[in-house]
Order: C-alpha cells, then structure tokens, then sequence
C-alpha cells in the first residue's frame, strides 16, 4: 500500500529535499505541496492525503491552527509536525490540536521516512529522547479553555500502563517493565485508547502528564 503525503513547508528547499528523499521509497508518494497553513487545508480538502508532513512557522496561518483545522474533519489525515527541536515552542500546541507526532529537521534521513510510515499505520511517534524531553518540556501548560480528559474508568493496571505510556516507553518495554506479555500490553493500550477517546499515544502522553500521573523533570 502507497502513503500519499503532502508536504506543507513555507521553504520550497525543504519541500524539494523531502520530494527527493521520498521518491526513492517506493511506498511513499508526495501527492503536494503547500507554502502555507492555509494551503494545506485546501489541498488536504481536495487531495485528500493520508499523512500531512506539517511544518510550524509559516507566514498567515501556522501550522498549528492548519493541524487543529486538519484533523478535526471527517475521515482526517495523519499530521507529522516538522519542527526545530531546540527553539520552536509550539509543538505541544500542536500536539494538543491532533497532531500524531512530529519531525525534527536534522533528523536522519531513514528516521523520516520511518516516521511517516509510523503515523501513516495510526500510531502516535513516541521517539525515545526526543519526544520524552519534548512532551515533558511543555506537558504542563494546558489550555485554559481546553480542560484535560480524566483518567475514570481504567483499571489499576490502565493507569500503571498510562502513566508508563507517559514516560515514553513502547509497547515491548510496558511489557518487561511489568511482566506481561507484549500482546497483553498492547490490549491495554488499544482499551486505553477507547476509554480515553484518545487518537493515538501522543495523545495518550499527554493526557498522563496533564493527570499527573508523569512529572516534567525540574
């Protein structure tokens, strides 16, 4: 099955270097680009892609307010933020909005490709490192005008299994950290998901922290 993608970056070299990389996998397909937040909501509307390759910055309306716009219609892509890790302090905005995970520019280049596929499956990217200190950095400044989901309604277990999702660990890793199975930790997760309406397991991450359940280091 081919990935269609959209590459939304308000730098034409940015768009061009990930068209390149990309037309050498042959189950990924740029189907567009956009400059522009704006744009990427007409084209996601017209193009109808699977996973949206978004960057943040862009002059009008930024990534952020494109992703939130993107992802609440019907039958949604898939929204990867491109970001520059050390300075870009929107990301967990965009998490918040819908986003399943984000890129960081000087990533390499088979840990893009990797990363889209992963969005694309319906799998929140949970990069070790990266996204634990991203996540941790910002997971305590909910929006006001947005309260966090509660945690009613889980299990002892489901909590355990949350608030380990919240630290960044992977399905094998719950598994050993609690002696079960990777089948049964990935059953706790899916119900997780269901009981928490949540899209993926960065959503879950967030929910962990705004609980609680995870503290940000300092």
């Amino acid at each position: 099955m081919t990935v269609r993608v959209l590459l939304v970056d308000d730098q034409p070299l940015i768009r061009a270097g990930l068209r390149v990389l990309m037309a050498d996998s042959p189950d990924l397909e740029v189907i567009g680009e956009a400059g522009s937040g704006a744009q990427a909501v007409a084209q996601v509307a017209e193009a109808r892609p699977d996973v949206v390759v978004m960057d943040i910055r862009m002059p009008g309306m930024d990534g952020i307010e494109a992703t939130r716009i993107i992802t609440s219609g019907a039958d949604a892509p898939q929204v990867l933020i491109l970001t520059t890790f050390d300075d870009d302090e929107y990301v967990y905005g965009a998490l918040r909005a819908g986003a399943s995970g984000f890129l960081v520019k000087d990533m390499s280049l088979e840990d893009i490709l990797d990363a889209v596929r992963v969005v694309a499956a319906g799998d929140g990217l949970i990069a070790p490192g990266v996204t634990r200190r991203l996540i941790a950095e910002f997971a305590g400044r909910p929006e006001p005008a947005r309260p966090p989901r509660t945690v009613e309604g889980v299990t002892d277990r489901e909590r355990e299994v949350l608030t380990l999702v919240g630290r960044g660990l992977n399905n094998a890793e719950i598994a050993a950290e609690l002696f079960i199975s990777v089948a049964t930790a990935k059953a706790h997760v899916a119900r997780l998901l269901a009981k928490l309406t949540a899209r993926d397991r960065i959503q879950l991450v967030i929910i962990a922290y705004e609980q609680g359940l995870v503290q940000p280091p300092g």
